[in-house]
């Protein structure tokens, strides 16, 4: 009797389990893990538009992170841009402190 009363609640469980399982199948795969870069990467590209507002960014590349000084980085970018048929790559140089993010510097490098 014990055996066919667990058969029953395991029986009656099988709707709420398969919706379950259908729920976490379909579950939207949007939260991928960012690269540490990805922040300043938009800053890069944003600040270089304002920059060079005629042209468009056709290519982007993440070149490095290197130890500026022992309390600052920098990560370097090389945007690929296109304005007309003029075509250039340009490195971005930003300059943030370690601890609180707080951009130091920003340059530009044509590299014609």
């Amino acid at each position: 009797m014990q055996t066919a009363h667990r058969l029953f609640r395991f029986r009656n469980m099988m709707p709420l389990l398969s919706t379950v399982l259908l729920l976490l199948l379909f579950q939207p795969l949007s939260t991928y893990a960012q690269p540490p870069y990805a922040k300043w990467g938009r800053l890069a590209m944003q600040e270089t538009m304002k920059r060079y507002p005629n042209a468009q960014i056709v290519d982007y590349l993440h070149v490095g992170r290197k130890q500026k000084t022992p309390t600052t980085s920098e990560e370097t970018f090389k945007l690929l841009l296109q304005e007309g048929n003029r075509r250039w790559a340009l490195l971005v140089h930003i300059e943030f402190v370690n601890q609180t993010e707080e951009v130091v510097n920003i340059s530009y490098e044509d590299t014609r």
